[in-house]
C-alpha cells in the first residue's frame, strides 16, 4: 500500500513541482517546470529547468533558471518569474539532452544572465 505524502505550506514533493506552470512578469504563462536540479552534496535546489516552445512535448527548448528567481504564487497556482517571455528567449538554453551540467562556464552564464549569485555544485 502506497503512503501519500502530504505537503505543508513550506514543503512540497519534487514530483508536484515538475509540470507546474511558470508565469512571467505580465502574469501570462511562459512554460512549465520540466525538471528540478539539486546539489548532490548539499541537497539544495539549484535550478528549475523551464520547458516551452514545442508542440506536444516535441521540439521544446529547455531553460535552466536559478531557483531563487522563482516565487510561488498561490493565486496563479504556479511559479512567477520577474521577466518577460522575450527576455527568457534570449537566455541560455538547450534542446534535447545536450546540456552539460558539469560545465561550470555554462552554469555561470545562466546565473550571470539572471543576475543570480553563483554557487558551485
Amino acid at each position: 500500500m502506497a503512503t501519500e505524502t502530504k505537503e505543508t505550506t513550506g514543503l512540497i514533493g519534487s514530483d508536484k513541482v515538475e509540470g507546474t506552470n511558470v508565469y512571467g512578469a505580465d502574469r501570462k504563462k511562459i512554460g512549465s517546470i520540466e525538471r528540478v536540479m539539486l546539489g548532490k552534496r548539499d541537497g539544495r535546489v539549484a535550478y528549475a529547468v523551464l520547458s516551452f516552445g514545442g508542440f506536444l512535448g516535441m521540439g521544446d527548448d529547455h531553460y535552466p533558471l536559478p531557483w531563487n528567481q522563482l516565487t510561488y504564487d498561490t493565486d496563479l497556482g504556479g511559479y512567477l518569474v520577474n521577466l518577460t517571455k522575450d527576455r527568457l528567449e534570449g537566455a541560455p538554453k538547450y534542446s534535447g539532452s545536450n546540456w552539460d551540467w558539469e560545465d561550470r562556464t555554462r552554469a555561470r552564464a545562466v546565473n550571470d544572465y539572471y543576475g543570480a549569485p553563483w554557487a558551485a555544485y
